[in-house]
């Protein structure tokens, strides 16, 4: 499943086929969203914005479609001449440009809401803060760990729960955890200052550089070597840090990667 920095570059990709151009075309497939078209039409997409796994697709006339892939939807970006082959995936969305569009498929989590009002929605209510919101402070994701929600529980579970941070997954649990040379078993509430801090710069950090560094490796780029896994997936192989053979286990029903030698 992707988590917050695949789902960020993706959104990427639509804003660069459609941000400040004027629509030329929007279609809906659900009835209760085609009356929004006409009024869509000749306006722009001012931005594309990530709430964990769903999109946030803004437009000028003050009007935001809300869309959440769930577990099959996929947006596509076409040009002009592109030949279009739907397969067996269902259309949704259209939003055209002149010299672009981007389409959704599958998907049924799909509204229109007064930009305004978007934040109320059901899905967003229940989500915390995004991971990549760039203006979310280590300070604040610290207080979260030791708010009375989260304090208490293990971090196995915490780190998967989109309500602590919306964008983390189980790739990005494994790679705090080691960072943080923590287990999942530990709580916030267990942890020293030093640890807390530790643990709560892990989890930017760590989500920033996936996104930043689009997941390639690079040993030769400024401030050293582009994201690479530490522990994911790398079940037998030495840990970097400590040499100790990194281990596979199962924590909260998900495949779980840590070195026995240095998180503890």
């Amino acid at each position: 499943m992707p988590e917050g920095p695949e789902i960020r570059r993706a959104a990427d990709l639509l804003e660069t086929a459609v941000v400040d151009k004027p629509l030329t075309d929007v279609w809906f497939a659900f009835p209760k969203l085609q009356p929004y078209q006409p009024s869509l039409i000749g306006q722009r997409v001012k931005g594309i914005e990530t709430r964990g796994k769903a999109l946030l697709t803004h437009f000028t006339n003050s009007l935001t479609l809300y869309s959440h892939n769930q577990l099959y939807g996929v947006w596509r970006v076409f040009k002009p001449g592109d030949v279009i082959d739907h397969g067996k995936r269902s259309l949704r969305v259209k939003i055209a440009t002149p010299d672009s569009a981007i389409l959704l498929y599958s998907a049924s989590d799909i509204e229109i809401w007064p930009t305004e009002e978007v934040y109320q929605h059901p899905f967003l209510q229940r989500i915390g803060p995004d991971v990549l919101d760039v203006t979310l402070t280590v300070e604040e994701v610290r207080a979260r760990l030791l708010s009375r929600r989260f304090s208490h529980r293990q971090l196995g579970g915490t780190l998967l729960d989109q309500a602590f941070l919306a964008g983390l997954g189980n790739y990005l649990r494994a790679e705090i955890l080691w960072q943080a040379k923590l287990l999942p078993s530990h709580r916030p509430a267990d942890l020293n200052d030093q640890r807390l801090d530790l643990l709560a710069d892990a989890c930017l950090s760590i989500a920033r550089h996936s996104y930043a560094m689009r997941g390639t490796m690079d040993e030769n780029v400024h401030h050293g070597a582009m994201f690479r896994f530490k522990v994911f997936a790398r079940e037998g192989k030495p840990c970097e840090r400590c040499g100790a053979a990194i281990v596979k286990s199962s924590v909260s029903s998900r495949p779980f990667f840590s070195c026995p030698g240095c998180q503890m």
